[in-house]
């Protein structure tokens, strides 16, 4: 039997929280699609690309893990890609009515998708990508949260818009 699922997200940017949740997953399922979700309502920090490069840094050595963008309905990529496990994250109950939801109405467009839902290590149950960015443009040291390499990006990215405001 070929166990595949889709972890879609923003992933804007991951986290050791979502690292966390690849890792367990990847030993659930056959094939992980990490799904970068190219959703521009969300207005996120980085790139759709950016976002993509990270992953695929984080996920480098996990043969069973693909990282890939996609920018249709959640339910339709992953009916494109034959699939019906979802996989999503749920840090504290405040993300569950969301999740709860979201479920719902993706269970209403395609009754065939599953929702499977993990909880990351409880030493990242706090983390989220808003938090992240909060902290990140105040300087914080974020190597606790996130891999180095995408500490970097983010500070970098920060540092080309505060000399953006300055300018203006």
């Amino acid at each position: 039997m070929n166990r595949r699922a889709v972890y879609p997200g923003t992933f804007d940017p991951i986290t050791y929280g979502h690292i966390d949740i690849i890792k367990r997953a990847a030993k659930i399922f056959d094939e992980l699609i990490i799904g970068v979700a190219d959703n521009a309502m969300k207005n996120p920090l980085l790139s759709t690309v950016e976002r993509v490069d990270l992953l695929k840094r984080a996920v480098r050595g996990m043969k069973n893990v693909k990282v890939e963008s996609f920018n249709e309905l959640m339910v339709d990529y992953v009916q494109s890609k034959k699939i019906t496990v979802v996989v999503r994250g749920l840090r504290m109950i405040s993300d569950f009515e969301y999740e709860f939801q979201m479920a719902l109405t993706n269970r209403r467009l395609n009754k065939d998708i599953e929702v499977i839902f993990m909880m990351p290590n409880q030493s990242y149950s706090f983390l989220s990508s808003k938090l992240i960015k909060e902290v990140a443009v105040l300087g914080a040291d974020l190597s606790e949260f996130l891999p180095l390499f995408v500490e970097k990006k983010l500070k970098e990215k920060f540092k080309k818009q505060l000399k953006i405001i300055k300018k203006s």
